[in-house]
């Protein structure tokens, strides 16, 4: 599929009308706290994903680059597989203990398990 062809974030893929001229919004970026500030939540799910235990961190204020490094470094640090979506950092399996451990030693400190 050719890239001009994809609906921008609205849904807006083309107009008949010649004198529509379409001004597309600039994406508000939300600035990443810092770690101290970030108010992460650690919670085990299993809905949805096949009986298959995840790992969740839930709170994270940021951009969305900044989410899938955390995610990435958690993943390292528990040597197991996970994603970042929806705003969350993904790790599978329970891993809970070790993710709060990670995350209270790299300064995020006000992360808590649900």
């Amino acid at each position: 599929m050719s890239k001009k062809n994809i609906a921008d974030k609205i849904g807006f893929v083309y107009s008949t009308d010649p004198n529509f001229q379409f001004n597309r919004a600039e994406d508000e970026s939300v600035e990443t706290l810092d770690p101290v500030k970030q108010p992460l939540i650690i919670s085990l799910d299993k809905k949805q994903r096949g009986g298959k235990t995840v790992t969740l961190v839930s709170g994270f204020i940021g951009q969305f680059e900044d989410l899938e490094q955390l995610s990435k470094q958690l993943k390292n640090f528990c040597g197991t597989g996970g994603s970042a979506k929806d705003g969350e950092a993904i790790v599978q399996g329970d891993q809970r203990d070790k993710v709060l451990l990670w995350l209270h030693k790299n300064g995020y400190t006000k992360s808590k398990k649900k």
